[in-house]
C-alpha cells in the first residue's frame, strides 16, 4: 500500500524560514524572528555573495549582528531544521537513504576568520563540512539535513603514535561516525556513504546501528567466503567479486567528473575527465565476512569479523578513452538475487 505523503500540521502557511527555524532557541524571540527573516532572504536568492542575497545594507548589517552574537551557533540554527525532518522521516512508511559525505568551504582570503583549518593541497584555509542528508530514493527529493558537522584540520605532532593518533577527538576519520550521531536505530534509514567510509571502525560500527547501509569499498580487504562461521575459505575481496558470476545486466548514470590519480612511482599525479553517460554495466553479488585489519588498530572496534554481502557492478565495454566503471559495495541488506542487488544498487547511484 502506497504511503500517505507527509502533512506536518505546523507548516500550513508557514514560510520557508518559519518552517525550518521558528523553533531556534537563541536566547532572544527578535533574533529567531531575524534568523527566520534571513533564512526566506537567502531562499529567494540562494546564488551570489551575501550582498546580493539582502536587498538592503541595513538587511544584511542585520544579518551579520546576528551572526556576532554567542548564542547564535551552528548548532543553535540547525537543530529545528534537523528535527523537522527527523519527523518526516518518521512520518514516511518506506526506507530513507542518509547520505553522509564532505565538501570543503574554502574561506582563505577572509584574513578576519582565525578559527580555521588546512584544506585543498594545504595552501587554503577554511572548514570541512560533512554532510548527512536525508532522501526519499522513491522519489529521488531531499527532505532535509539530519547532521552537518563543520570540521577544521588540525596540525598533528610529527611524532604522533599510532594509539595517540586512534584516541585523538580531532580525528578526521571520526567524520562519519559524528555524522550518525543521533540518528535512530531503525532499518528504515539506510546509510548510504562512498569510498572515504571505508574504515573498519566505520563498517563495524554501522553492523551494529541497527540501521542498513551501503558503503562503496575503497580497500581490497582480507574476507571469509560466506557467513559460515567455521570452514570458511579466506580471499581478498577485490579478487573475489571479480570470479563471480553475473547475476544480469542493467544500465547506471554516469556523471562527469575529474578524476586525479598518484602515480604507482613518483611524478605528477594524472587527471583525465570522465564524461557523463549512460552506462551498461553487469551486477555480480555474493556473501561475505570483511576482516579486522591484521596491524596496529587505526580505529576503535572489536577485533571480529562483520557478515555483510558484497556487490561488484562494472562496465563491459566502456566508450573509447573512458575508464572502465567498477563499483564493489557492503551492504547489510540480504541479496537474494538480481532484484535485490539491483535495489541496493539504486540507493547508491541516489
Amino acid at each position: 500500500m502506497e504511503a500517505p505523503p507527509v502533512v506536518l500540521s505546523s507548516d500550513s502557511n508557514q514560510s520557508f524560514g518559519e518552517m525550518h527555524f521558528a523553533g531556534a532557541q537563541l536566547g532572544d524571540q527578535r533574533r529567531t524572528k531575524r534568523l527566520i527573516a534571513c533564512a526566506e532572504a537567502m531562499r529567494q536568492h540562494p546564488g551570489g555573495t551575501l550582498p546580493d542575497k539582502f536587498k538592503s545594507p541595513a538587511d544584511l548589517k542585520a544579518f551579520y549582528r546576528l551572526c556576532h552574537i554567542p548564542d547564535v551557533t551552528h548548532q543553535a540554527v540547525l537543530r529545528p531544521h534537523r528535527e523537522r525532518t527527523l519527523e518526516i522521516i518518521k512520518q514516511l512508511r518506506r526506507p530513507v537513504l542518509i547520505i553522509h559525505d564532505a565538501t570543503e568551504l574554502d574561506y582563505t582570503t577572509h584574513e578576519s576568520l582565525s578559527d580555521l583549518g588546512q584544506i585543498g593541497n594545504g595552501n587554503h584555509r577554511g572548514y570541512i563540512c560533512q554532510n548527512s542528508l536525508a532522501v526519499d530514493p522513491k522519489k529521488r527529493e531531499s527532505l532535509g539535513l539530519v547532521n552537518q558537522v563543520l570540521h577544521h584540520r588540525v596540525h598533528a605532532p610529527k611524532d604522533e603514535t599510532t594509539a595517540q593518533r586512534r584516541e585523538r577527538e580531532t580525528r578526521e576519520s571520526r567524520l562519519w561516525l559524528q555524522g550518525t550521531e543521533g540518528l535512530p536505530s531503525r532499518r528504515q534509514l539506510v546509510d548510504v556513504c562512498d569510498q572515504g567510509a571505508d574504515t573498519f571502525e566505520f563498517l563495524q560500527h554501522e553492523y551494529f546501528s541497527g540501521r542498513r547501509f551501503v558503503i562503496r569499498s575503497a580497500y581490497d580487504r582480507g574476507i571469509w567466503i560466506g557467513h559460515e562461521e567455521t570452514n570458511s575459505r579466506a580471499s581478498y575481496v577485490r579478487r573475489y567479486a571479480r570470479r563471480l558470476p553475473s547475476l544480469g545486466e542493467r544500465t547506471v548514470e554516469v556523471t562527469s567528473k575529474t578524476i586525479s590519480k598518484s602515480p604507482k612511482k613518483r611524478g605528477k599525479k594524472q587527471t583525465h575527465r570522465r564524461k557523463a553517460r549512460e552506462a551498461t554495466v553487469r551486477v555480480a553479488a555474493a556473501p561475505i565476512q570483511v576482516k579486522p585489519p591484521s596491524g596496529a588498530k587505526t580505529g576503535e572496534y572489536k577485533k571480529i569479523p562483520i557478515a555483510v554481502w558484497v556487490i561488484r557492478v562494472w562496465e563491459v565495454n566502456p566508450p573509447r578513452g573512458q575508464e572502465r566503471l567498477e563499483w564493489f559495495l557492503f551492504t547489510n541488506e540480504p541479496i537474494h538475487d538480481y532484484e535485490h542487488a539491483c535495489r541496493v544498487i539504486g540507493w547508491y547511484e541516489c
